[in-house]
């Protein structure tokens, strides 16, 4: 087949992600706190021994990747599904073909996607086979899996958390599409430094969108100057493949996370309109409701806070009812929880406290509790002055005594710093009576 019939046909070859998938450990790009010799995942691959893990970490990471290196290198049968479209019968036809496969000394690792969209039935169907040994299961998910993940069958599986890409990772990744790439190795492809930062930028850590992003771009630079082996990428050839990128709602792809980015910014610029029409997007282009009430639980703590700690409670009711009675009519409560979350005053003050206690923290370290706060439950503990000079607040007027809570060695800034907006002025205002030198007006 010519060059030229390749490129051409590009159903004839799987994605560039795809053919750039790595087989072994030693050209996986990124992880090295899992990879690195020495590391879990690296001596786990070393000793051939397999046992379920959920891998858990943002798209584009490898954990797909990872899952079908270690089934390769322990020798063992391997199955994928997908949760958002596995029934309980293709679990079980996956879990009789592997009762089989044991019965003659042979491993099988089922991979599971998405394994947090799996309901009960489903992954209860999996906790035996799992038990057994029957099957080694691995379970990846861009949510935290404590919500969704049945505790019997979390507890059965090792947590294993992966991270974005950084800039040097899809770097090398880049380097070696242009260089090993059956189809991008046949080209001379000037691509600029800023460009190559561009693009690694818009990819937000995720090497499979930077890949497909890539091949787009490749593709199109490639129509406008058919049958040249050398040309030049440039910025605007990229945000055109990114926005081509963006025509089909794809739950597994790059639509789903910008879409996501554009629902979340818009609550957050209290703009209800754009917020209810990036929701509908979602939902019409099938996602997961409860991908997108738990999105907004983290929102009402994130971007609101204390200016309405009502949209913390309305958030979590409405997970709950999502959760309760599903698709279509959740869709009618998300509209309601996502309309209050838009229209609401917001504060980040609550969040940036925690940020700057972190920040102190690691600066600092952690500082010694000073005696009086501390608990004294027995006498030895009182005679070593626990507890002693403590000022209970309900015995003082308005519910308040003036005393020193943080470490001798606190932080040097305000941490929680309230806003003149909703609840949160109310708030502001008693600080300032209870802590005037630290809340100035």
């Amino acid at each position: 087949m010519s060059e030229k019939t390749l490129f051409s046909s590009p159903g004839n070859l799987p994605p560039l992600a795809a053919r750039m998938r790595p087989a072994h450990l030693e050209h996986f790009a990124g992880q090295a706190q899992l990879v690195s010799e020495g590391k879990f995942i690296h001596n786990m691959i070393n000793s051939k021994a397999l046992f379920s893990l959920i891998l858990w970490g943002p798209p584009g990471t490898g954990k797909t990747t990872l899952a079908r290196i270690i089934a390769n290198a322990a020798d063992a049968v391997f199955y994928e599904l997908s949760a958002v479209s596995a029934s309980v019968k293709d679990v079980r036809e996956v879990i009789q073909k592997a009762a089989s496969h044991h019965g003659m000394g042979k491993k099988t690792l089922l991979f599971i996607d998405e394994i947090h969209r799996f309901n009960k039935s489903q992954q209860d169907a999996l906790l035996h086979a799992v038990e057994n040994g029957d099957i080694v299961m691995f379970g990846a998910t861009t949510e935290n899996p404590s919500f969704e993940v049945i505790s019997p069958l979390l507890s059965r599986c090792r947590i294993v958390r992966l991270q974005s890409l950084n800039e040097k990772d899809l770097d090398g990744l880049i380097d070696r599409a242009l260089r090993e790439d059956i189809v991008l190795s046949q080209y001379a492809i000037d691509l600029p430094e800023n460009v190559r930062r561009f693009l690694i930028q818009a990819s937000g850590g995720d090497a499979r969108k930077m890949f497909n992003t890539l091949d787009i771009t490749v593709q199109l630079v490639r129509g406008k100057t058919p049958g040249s082996v050398s040309f030049a990428v440039s910025k605007e050839d990229i945000a055109t493949a990114l926005q081509e990128r963006a025509l089909l709602y794809d739950k597994d792809g790059d639509y789903h996370y910008d879409t996501i980015s554009a629902f979340i910014k818009s609550v957050r610029g209290s703009d209800p309109d754009a917020a209810v029409y990036w929701m509908t997007v979602m939902l019409e282009g099938g996602e997961d409701p409860l991908f997108i009430a738990r999105r907004l639980i983290i929102l009402a703590s994130e971007d609101i806070g204390n200016a309405d700690p009502q949209g913390l409670v309305i958030a979590n009711a409405g997970f709950q009812a999502v959760h309760a009675i599903g698709m279509p009519e959740c869709a009618i409560v998300l509209s309601q929880v996502t309309t209050f979350l838009a229209s609401s005053p917001k504060s980040n003050a609550s969040y940036m406290a925690l940020n700057r206690a972190k920040k102190t923290i690691r600066d600092t370290g952690f500082q010694s509790v000073p005696l009086h706060l501390r608990n004294a439950p027995t006498e030895m503990m009182k005679q070593f002055q626990y507890g002693l000079g403590y000022q209970y607040p309900h015995d003082h007027d308005g519910g308040f005594a003036s005393q020193d809570y943080l470490p001798e060695q606190g932080p040097e800034e305000v941490l929680y710093r309230p806003k003149s907006l909703g609840y949160e002025k109310f708030i502001f205002e008693r600080l300032i009576k209870c802590w005037p030198e630290r809340y100035k007006e």
